[in-house]
């Protein structure tokens, strides 16, 4: 198989680099997004010449087509651009709401609306929108959040529809055990490994190949994939 682009929004931190370090690890091109031009060309230069760094901020969607000119065939797209917050009913912050809906919704959406002239029509280009398993699993303070990722999951249904044959599927990971933010919070991972089947919790390796999956198989499209190890089985 020749070598193939992709293109990851959110790709200077977190899973979203591990993803882009993965896909040059295998043999392709990356094309990896942050909101600093400078930060992402120095993240992917810290991967190696196979990767490319470009400043696109998706809360700003109008500015998105502009900002991915300089992008051009990609063969997959995987949209890991998140931010977390903390927002109540009793307590609504409409600006933070506002700009997360924005995010996630309207930008990923945008997104893909921009760069449907250098996305291959065929069922060989796949799309990878990351939700997260607050959709249906809420803790207190995630108002903004589960409705977002709810979100995400019928924005997966919808494009998988209207693009195919290519294909889009969304990605919903629980608590990664081993990612920066959740890393250092001991007591907290240890009340949720107590509650997953196997004492053990996801981690960013089983997110990035979970994704890898997605891009790759042909025959899944429209599928919203949890990867948690089960737990909320228990």
């Amino acid at each position: 198989m020749s070598q193939r682009t992709i293109l990851v929004v959110g790709g200077t931190s977190g899973i979203g680099l591990e993803i882009a370090k993965e896909v040059v690890a295998r043999g392709d091109r990356v094309i990896l997004t942050g909101r600093d031009q400078e930060r992402a060309e120095a993240v992917a230069a810290s991967i190696g010449p196979a990767a490319q760094g470009l400043a696109v901020d998706i809360s700003e969607p109008e500015q998105i087509a502009e900002a991915l000119k300089p992008v051009g065939e990609v063969h997959g797209l995987v949209l890991a651009a998140i931010e977390r917050d903390a927002n109540t009913v009793r307590e609504y912050d409409i600006a933070r709401a506002r700009r997360l809906v924005t995010l996630k919704l309207v930008g990923y959406t945008e997104t893909v609306h921009a760069l449907l002239d250098r996305l291959p029509a065929r069922r060989e280009t796949g799309i990878v929108l990351f939700g997260g398993r607050a959709k249906d699993a809420p803790y207190p303070g995630s108002t903004t959040v589960a409705t977002i990722n709810g979100g995400v999951e019928g924005l997966t249904h919808s494009m998988a529809l209207e693009l195919a044959p290519m294909r889009v599927n969304g990605l919903h990971p629980g608590i990664i055990g081993d990612s920066p933010f959740w890393a250092d919070k001991t007591t907290a991972l240890q009340g949720y490994e107590s509650r997953t089947p196997g004492g053990a919790l996801a981690t960013m390796g089983d997110v990035v190949h979970a994704t890898m999956f997605l891009l790759d198989n042909q025959g899944v499209s429209g599928v919203s994939l949890s990867v948690d190890r089960g737990w909320r089985l228990t």
